[in-house]
């Protein structure tokens, strides 16, 4: 897929407010300070759209964005910021939650998750309630360029065989990236591209 536009509609924390429009939507999601507006910098190559910060939790709304006029991107809040009052975890999780309840273009998440560090518990959680709630997603190993390749292979099948001991008979898609590198870039977009096909043949 080649992105030829890319441009911010919205930001806002109701879902019903989103945009209308019946396009397929792809929300990325994950920890705090996981790399998440990088990626999707890299995904649209602009590094300009979606706002980055050293400082985690600076994504605080849902934010919709436009990518070739078929599609959405949809970045969400990230979880497990441990300086964001308790009071406005309660309201992100609530309208995350809601998000991914109720929106109906919502076609697949992207769950985003530090190729450097061990499986995360609350990333486990987040995976499992997806699953329950019958949710597609993918996995998004960020900031593989960190590491070298062998450390990669090590950790990425050390992350799937903890899913497969777990609750889980198959494990999610997976892929790795680098923010910095493009690593993984034209995977994911593929990726997206092949479901926009899909979905465009069973909404028309």
């Amino acid at each position: 897929m080649k992105i030829t536009s890319a441009e911010f509609v919205m930001s806002n924390s109701d879902v019903l407010k989103c945009p209308k429009e019946a396009l397929p939507e792809y929300a990325f999601i994950g920890r705090s300070n996981v790399g998440k507006s990088s990626l999707i910098n890299m995904l649209v190559d602009n590094k300009n759209l979606a706002k980055t910060s050293g400082r985690p939790g600076k994504t605080q709304l849902i934010n919709h964005f436009k990518i070739n006029n078929n599609w959405f991107l949809v970045d969400l809040p990230g979880y497990g910021y441990a300086r964001v009052s308790k009071k406005e975890k309660k309201t992100f999780q609530k309208y995350i939650t809601a998000y991914f309840l109720k929106r109906k273009q919502l076609v697949s998440a992207f769950v985003l998750v530090d190729i450097r560090h061990e499986p995360q518990k609350i990333d486990m959680e987040f995976m499992e309630w997806l699953g329950t709630n019958g949710i597609p997603f993918s996995i998004v190993f960020t900031k593989a360029d960190k590491l070298k390749s062998e450390a990669i292979n090590i950790r990425v099948d050390f992350y799937l065989n903890t899913l497969k001991e777990g609750a889980w008979e198959e494990v999610p898609p997976h892929f790795i990236t680098s923010s910095t590198k493009y690593l993984g870039r034209e995977a994911l977009l593929a990726y997206i591209d092949a479901i926009n096909h899909k979905v465009a043949q069973g909404w028309s």
